[in-house]
């Protein structure tokens, strides 16, 4: 039964991250809407199954450590960490065009937000009993991918975000192997080109199809891998 199991959904006021948390929801989780304006993710939670805000501001160190403290005072443990709070800054371009303050935005919330938001709920998924952790990734994250230029992927400019969610793949797997043998599985969720706010409402695949393999990865028994990026197809090439 996962009724009284606990999971915080990072960025889920809308988009993948509102999907996630809509379909752990409908799974049994008490889900932990994050959100770094309050006020929509309480309006995200009221539309969603066993939904509760709670405000979360990865970049901002004193919001990170309240969300973990209201948290441990509320629940006792995290059964489930998703990590989809991401941008891709505005202004993102290719290397010989990008300035730095681009690119140290994007890693600020992409990179240094989400292991700040890690750490700060690691005390809390080793209270679990098996506990998950869930980075949202990319394609244009994969090092075959981008580096075939014969792929789609090549001739995207996005330095930041494709930079940003490599480290975060490298995060993935070594906080993997950091937490082997603690019941703790990591894993990334590469959901396609979703119809978003930052996918562009003329893509293919709906939030719904996108949060899916975020969810299973979510839900894995205790059999499940560990420091793999996955698609709804399976684990990618990186």
């Amino acid at each position: 039964m996962t009724e009284n199991k606990i999971a915080l959904v990072t960025g889920a006021n809308k988009g993948i991250g509102k999907e996630i948390a809509r379909q752990l929801g409908e799974a049994g989780y008490r889900v932990l809407v994050g959100s770094r304006d309050l006020g929509r993710g309480q309006q995200a939670a009221a539309e969603l199954e066993g939904a509760v805000a709670i405000q979360l501001e990865v970049t901002d160190p004193e919001s990170v450590q309240a969300a973990a403290d209201t948290i441990a005072q509320e629940y006792g443990r995290l059964d489930v960490l998703v990590n989809n709070a991401a941008i891709i800054p505005v202004g993102d371009a290719g290397v010989a065009e990008i300035e730095a303050a681009v690119l140290r935005d994007g890693f600020d919330t992409n990179v240094v937000g989400l292991v700040a938001v890690t750490q700060a709920m690691l005390p809390l998924l080793r209270k679990a009993e098996q506990a998950r952790v869930v980075n949202l990734s990319t394609s244009l994250a994969s090092f075959t991918l981008v580096g075939d230029p014969e792929s789609r992927f090549a001739s995207r400019r996005t330095l930041a975000y494709n930079a940003t969610k490599a480290a975060v793949n490298m995060v993935t797997v070594m906080l993997a192997n950091e937490l082997r043998g603690t019941g703790i599985l990591v894993n990334a969720a590469d959901p396609g080109n979703c119809a978003t706010d930052m996918g562009g409402w003329q893509a293919a695949r709906t939030p719904a199809q996108g949060a899916a393999v975020a969810v299973r990865l979510a839900t894995l028994g205790a059999d499940g891998p560990t420091g793999q990026v996955h698609d709804e197809a399976g684990q990618l090439p990186w």
